[in-house]
């Protein structure tokens, strides 16, 4: 199976390329590299030593049989590279990470904002458009996020993507299935539930076939994959604009800095474990199913509540609980009921968070903590405009 990963040089992407190609798929990653710019930007890097995209697919072609090749695209601007490369390679499969996965960076200026809507939004529909051209039968796996939901729509199990609806017009009733309502809590997640409309527009006029996979916070490094050279080793995101929050706590910890907790921490949030990310986009390409609309599934495996998790690393380490502000805007004492159910049913065999991860997380951060800039840790990205 020939597979596009477009974004395969980041944090998901990248261990979902070697997880495909491992596999037996024949992958090519397109990248512009964009997320190792704004590392410069932020004056920041990852934790863990990243090596260049060539150095890392080299070493990888060394290892597997089935050979990784990559294309420097920017796809936000340049159609007509994007599009003649689908036109060449004739890809089964387009999985689609090439979109700027921060929300506190969606929100950090009017500058990052406009970054964030423009690049999303035209990169979605870049894809699309080309698919329709050039082959319907494409099957387009786009890594989305539960925060389209919102964090606090109800108390009961979210449904995955839909819901039976009744719609009244005076005395008559259309009984249909529409989109869950979008709640979306940052500029990032606004344009993850535009990217929904989208996808049924796309899928309504062309016949497209869609997978969303509506993600939940990612913790953990590495994955079978990654770890078999270090040349291969994934990025690890601690500061205040990328960092997922799991993944800053085990880093603080790891450092003996205090937990930081913003607002109460009463927030519940939906996780999965990096492994578990490669294993669903491996599930979603191997699906079979029927495309008579878009399918959306959620892809977590766990909630929890903020201040449970960091109660949990704080005996485990002996580290401190430190609130601060909340620089975001939202309930701070939200309910979230949510399943994989539809993934489960695909096979997928969750890794639920436990002490022994967090300790073996906690002593892998430990080797490269000379590399952490303890200036870059606090969230500085507010939500509210002066």
């Amino acid at each position: 199976m020939r597979t596009l990963i477009l974004g395969g040089d980041g944090f998901c992407g990248w261990a979902s390329a070697l997880r495909l190609s491992r596999k037996g798929h024949d992958v090519y990653i397109v990248d512009n590299l964009s997320r190792r710019k704004i590392d410069r930007i932020l004056k920041t890097k990852s934790l863990t030593p990243i090596k260049s995209i060539n150095q890392r697919i080299y070493t990888w072609n060394k290892i597997n049989k089935k050979k990784i090749k990559f294309y420097n695209i920017d796809i936000s601007k340049d159609f007509k590279g994007l599009d003649y490369l689908i036109k060449k390679i004739k890809p089964d499969t387009i999985v689609h990470f090439a979109e700027q996965r921060s929300a506190p960076y969606s929100m950090k200026s009017i500058e990052s904002r406009n970054y964030t809507i423009t690049n999303n939004l035209i990169t979605n529909n870049n894809v699309l458009y080309s698919i329709a051209k050039n082959n319907k039968k494409i099957h387009l796996i786009h890594l989305g996020t539960m925060g389209v939901y919102g964090y606090d729509f109800s108390k009961y199990l979210i449904p995955e993507g839909y819901y039976k609806a009744k719609l009244f017009i005076k005395s008559n009733v259309i009984n249909t299935k529409i989109l869950h309502p979008a709640s979306p809590g940052s500029i990032y997640h606004l344009t993850k539930a535009q990217d929904e409309l989208l996808f049924q527009f796309y899928q309504n006029m062309y016949g497209l076939k869609i997978t969303d996979l509506h993600q939940g916070v990612v913790w953990g490094t590495n994955t079978n994959e990654t770890l078999l050279h270090k040349d291969l080793c994934n990025r690890y995101d601690y500061d205040g604009d990328y960092g997922t929050v799991l993944n800053r706590f085990i880093m603080q910890a790891a450092l003996k800095f205090p937990l930081t907790i913003h607002g109460s921490g009463n927030q519940v949030r939906p996780f999965i474990n990096i492994n578990n990310t490669a294993d669903c986009i491996l599930l979603a390409s191997e699906n079979k199913k029927r495309f008579n609309k878009v399918n959306i599934f959620n892809q977590l495996t766990e909630t929890h509540r903020l201040i449970n998790l960091a109660k949990k690393i704080s005996s485990i380490s002996n580290c401190k609980i430190q609130h601060l502000k909340n620089p975001r805007i939202e309930n701070e004492n939200n309910t979230l009921i949510a399943k994989p159910m539809g993934l489960i049913e695909l096979g997928l065999k969750p890794i639920y968070l436990s002490k022994d991860f967090l300790i073996k997380e906690i002593e892998f951060v430990k080797k490269y903590l000379k590399r952490a800039d303890k200036k870059k840790i606090l969230a500085k990205s507010k939500w509210k405009i002066n």
